[in-house]
């Protein structure tokens, strides 16, 4: 109805995502592992609210665009795909990196715990919360990643374009935010954990191939 398509994909993308260590994954770790359960959720909960702006900036400052001229949709899908070829190039660096460093170095048993005495008890509440927003809403890529995301999971005839941006949106935050509730609630209990290097190798790698694959969707026609 909205003219938004293949969501279970989109589903699956937004969870690799999510699940590719990256500043937000980071710092809901730190806030976590630091500070426990309350400051890592608020954390957590800074990142959607910062979801939030991308996607309103997205819905807004592009649908009235896209509704009225076709040309620019596919400019936009195209330029989504040479910046998902672009992120999948840097994830590739990074397993690559992952991979080496795994082989030959161990990792610290301490992890981001070793520095947890230098945060403050009030950093659990709203600190944690305004730090989750502004790292999330400040960062352009992930401006850049909801642009080239979003549009190719809508149709290019959506009858209601600002709707489906607004939908996918509200997508993105609402199972962003449930995973990073789940990852807090996992990491919690145990406190000197972190990803260790060949998770992050292969998640990169994962994202990395999947971005791919998006980015040859977006710049191959379909044909009718």
């Amino acid at each position: 109805m909205l003219g938004t398509h293949d969501l279970p994909l989109f589903t699956a993308t937004v969870f690799v995502l999510n699940a590719t260590p990256g500043v937000d994954m980071m710092l809901v770790l730190a806030s976590t592992l630091k500070r426990g359960v309350r400051a890592g959720l608020m954390t957590s909960l800074g990142v959607a609210a910062g979801c939030v702006v991308h996607t309103l900036l997205a819905a807004f400052g592009m649908a009235a665009l896209l509704a009225t001229s076709a040309a620019a949709f596919s400019v936009l899908k195209l330029a989504g795909a040479a910046y998902l070829v672009w992120l999948a190039i840097g994830m590739f660096r990074e397993a690559a990196r992952g991979a080496t460093d795994a082989a030959d170095a161990t990792e610290s048993p301490a992890g981001p715990r070793a520095d947890a005495s230098t945060e403050s008890a009030h950093a659990t509440g709203w600190p944690a919360f305004r730090r989750g927003v502004l790292t999330n809403a400040l960062n352009p890529k992930v401006a850049l990643f909801f642009l080239a995301l979003l549009p190719q999971f809508i149709d290019a005839d959506a009858p209601h374009k600002t709707l489906a941006f607004l939908f996918l949106g509200a997508w993105v935050i609402v199972q962003g935010f449930v995973f990073l509730a789940a990852f807090v609630l996992l990491v919690a209990p145990l406190r000197r954990w972190s990803p260790s290097r060949r998770l992050r190798s292969l998640l990169h790698a994962v994202g990395g191939s999947l971005f791919v694959l998006l980015a040859a969707r977006l710049a191959w026609p379909e044909r009718n």
